[in-house]
């Protein structure tokens, strides 16, 4: 049996284990799939690779890894890169990137984080490739795009979505909320001849806690994922993940009552139930004909210790809901 299909077996054995716990949970919102090995981490991106393993990158270290054969068993893999490039000092003293975004394009890997510091938006956003996309392979290509005092948006999380025939990219938190910039497809960085900022996702309330967007394309629609409320405080964290959708990349996005993201909107798809608090930090990946959605949650059995969530999505009546 090759790795591959090994993979598939594992993963819908997995996804089968999983049936009792959700039918007998007392909560609205289903378990995350069980792991073993090392589930210690925050803001998931995770891919199957070519070579048939997944990689998961995360915030800390310099882009933490975690590899596995089968998305149940995960094992501390080091990290992205050996050291930080110079230029992330320009956005904090340690050189400490956050929230990555994997994705395959044009033959290659790409990589995109963010480099910032806590409460300012003096913050960047820059991208790596690599030919495999495993841990120490990636060259870094510098900045895509960056953020400063003056502006009214936040260049951190960065979550990259192919749309027929253009590369965009959503990020923000905080500040105004979730943007969107359209990229150069050869470069990976922003188009400097399409300069708009456009506007996705906001709240009406100060701080306008909205932030790690994901967006993904299905049937005829485009969806955005969203964290929205307080991340890092552990068992404290109030996380929660809200979705909307449009039929344009750049939307405008609404929830299944048709009302607005930019004006609070989105419906709530996943939140804290039980030991799993803070449910966010998400991004969306396809595996084996199915939609995975990974994210961290604050284990309130571990000392609030950020541990991965996975949770496959079914699509029902144009909208996810997590199983």
């Amino acid at each position: 049996m090759s790795l591959r299909t090994r993979a598939a077996a594992v993963f819908a054995a997995v996804l089968l284990a999983l049936l009792p716990a959700t039918a007998s949970s007392a909560a609205t919102y289903p378990d995350p799939l069980p792991l073993t090995g090392q589930e210690i981490i925050h803001d998931p991106t995770v891919i199957h690779l070519k070579n048939g393993q997944y990689v998961a990158y995360s915030t800390g270290g310099v882009i933490g890894a975690r590899l596995s054969t089968d998305l149940h068993h995960w094992d501390d893999a080091g990290n992205a890169f050996a050291t930080p490039p110079s230029w992330w000092y320009e956005y904090n003293s340690t050189g400490d990137p956050w929230a990555p975004d994997i994705s395959y394009r044009d033959g290659q890997y790409w990589l995109y984080y963010a480099v910032s510091s806590w409460g300012t938006n003096h913050s960047a956003i820059g991208v790596a490739t690599s030919r495999t996309g495993m841990p120490g392979s990636w060259t870094d290509r510098g900045k895509v795009f960056t953020s400063e005092t003056t502006d009214t948006w936040n260049a951190i999380d960065p979550g990259i979505v192919q749309a027929p025939g253009h590369l965009w990219m959503a990020f923000g938190s905080y500040w105004s909320g979730i943007r969107m910039v359209r990229l150069d497809r050869r470069t990976g960085k922003a188009d400097p001849s399409h300069p708009t900022v456009r506007h996705l996702a906001t709240r009406p309330d100060l701080p306008y806690a909205v932030e790690g967007p994901a967006v993904v394309q299905h049937g005829h629609y485009f969806y955005l994922f969203a964290s929205y409320d307080a991340c890092c405080a552990g068992v404290n964290s109030t996380y929660k993940i809200k979705v909307g959708r449009s039929t344009s990349v750049t939307g405008p996005y609404v929830d299944s009552t048709g009302s607005p993201m930019l004006d609070g909107g989105g419906d709530l798809l996943l939140a804290g139930h039980g030991r799993y608090i803070g449910t966010g930090g998400e991004s969306v990946f396809r595996d084996h004909g199915h939609d995975v959605l990974a994210y961290h949650y604050y284990d309130g059995d571990d000392s609030g210790t950020p541990k991965l969530g996975l949770n496959t999505l079914q699509w029902r009546g144009g909208w996810p809901t997590v199983s």
